[in-house]
């Protein structure tokens, strides 16, 4: 273990290991604990390293940079700065070692998130498929350490030159902010680098609302086309506000007749509680049409299958186009019921309370449907004023 003072020179033109040897040490006596560490098969180059002792006296070595790469003046400074973090407690191997134990995104979605987010999430399936299509590609080889909010937001922007809509690229980035969130409740980092990231946000809510014109229209062929069972579907959706999936999942022993009341269990609802849905005339009407009751658990099956109904929108296409309202997608017959409501009168908390809505917010978007109704109370104000003047 040669001990010198090392310099430019020596480095350029002495760094080879004596014969015998595999491996040597330069040590350097101007900078305490530095020295050059040179295997007999990379002659003319070696590594720098720093030499130190932790608080258990156990000597540890640090590498600081290979001489190709560095020159002894930024090796040197790099040992005077790291000796300098010591004396103030840092621990260099430690932080090492939870470095390396960081696992890269691939490791963390595959082995941690997504066995976590499959029993959790309905969406499920879809963060899987943005995974396994985009993220892994991007940024799946890189510890979750090492990702940057600058490196997310590149990708975020990108994702629009793949052709995605912005409200799909938003998701991308929910999801990889969801996990990294994960990872610093897990103890896997100390914070997120994605916080405040900043989503594109678009106002996608499109909502179709059917006319008394309309609504004799699809009437009319839902209660009169083929298949029965689709037909009722919609009628059903039509007349509770429900979610196409809660219909589809509804069972007998969740309906009671007597006290109109349809009960969606947790399971099945989007807000994860248990909800009551009053069931009208029209409900009914549907429900005694169905000839499942008695026969199988589910209230729409499947009539060639003899299982439960799963999807309806290939037939739901043929009918409203049938009906003259291609434009009508299966989820406006939701908005629909809600501007029954609206359009009658009844209050927005009260739509709030039957459609499901967690949020009051989302039941504000029919807000404006209401202006008959407050039309009819800001009269009140000038029949008052009327009042006022002929008592003058």
């Amino acid at each position: 273990m040669p001990v010198l003072k090392l310099t430019p020179q020596f480095i350029a033109t002495s760094l080879t290991c004596p014969d015998g040897k595999t491996r040597v040490e330069y040590c350097d006596t101007y900078a305490v604990g530095l020295y050059i560490a040179v295997r007999d098969s990379s002659p003319g180059q070696g590594v720098y390293y720093l030499r130190w002792k932790d608080p258990n006296n156990k000597t540890c070595h640090t590498k600081l940079g290979r001489t190709i790469d560095i020159d002894l003046a930024e090796a040197r400074k790099a040992a005077r700065q790291l000796r300098n973090d010591i004396a103030l407690g840092a621990n260099p191997q430690a932080e090492a070692r939870a470095t390396k134990a960081v696992p890269t995104v691939a490791e963390f979605f595959e082995e941690q998130y997504l066995p976590y987010a499959k029993p959790r999430k309905r969406s499920y399936r879809r963060d899987e498929e943005m995974y396994r299509l985009r993220i892994k590609d991007n940024f799946g080889r890189m510890k979750m350490n090492e990702v940057t909010r600058k490196q997310v937001q590149l990708f975020h922007n990108r994702l629009l030159d793949d052709g995605l809509k912005p409200a799909s690229a938003d998701h991308y980035v929910k999801l990889m902010r969801r996990a990294w969130n994960l990872s610093v409740e897990w103890q896997v980092l100390e914070s997120s680098p994605l916080t405040r990231l900043t989503l594109f946000l678009p106002d996608n809510r499109i909502e179709h609302y059917l006319s008394p014109a309309d609504l004799e229209k699809l009437v009319d062929v839902l209660r009169t086309a083929p298949p029965r069972t689709v037909c009722n579907v919609a009628l059903f959706l039509l007349s509770t506000g429900a979610r196409l999936n809660e219909a589809l999942r509804a069972r007998w022993d969740q309906i009671d007749k007597v006290t109109r009341v349809w009960r969606i269990p947790a399971s099945n609802s989007k807000s994860k509680r248990i909800r009551s849905v009053p069931l009208n005339d029209a409900a009914l009407e549907v429900l005694n049409q169905l000839d499942t009751e008695g026969k199988y658990d589910n209230l729409f099956i499947n009539t060639r299958t003899k299982k439960p109904l799963v999807n309806v929108h290939k037939v739901w296409g043929r009918l409203r186009e049938k009906a003259g309202l291609e434009w009508l997608r299966i989820h406006d017959l939701r908005h629909s019921y809600a501007s029954f409501l609206v359009n009658s009168g009844r209050t927005l908390f009260e739509v709030q309370q039957i459609l499901g809505h967690s949020d009051s917010k989302v039941t504000e978007r029919y807000a404006h449907l209401s202006s008959k109704t407050l039309q009819e109370a800001a009269n009140a104000a000038s029949i008052a004023i009327k009042g006022a003047i002929k008592a003058a």
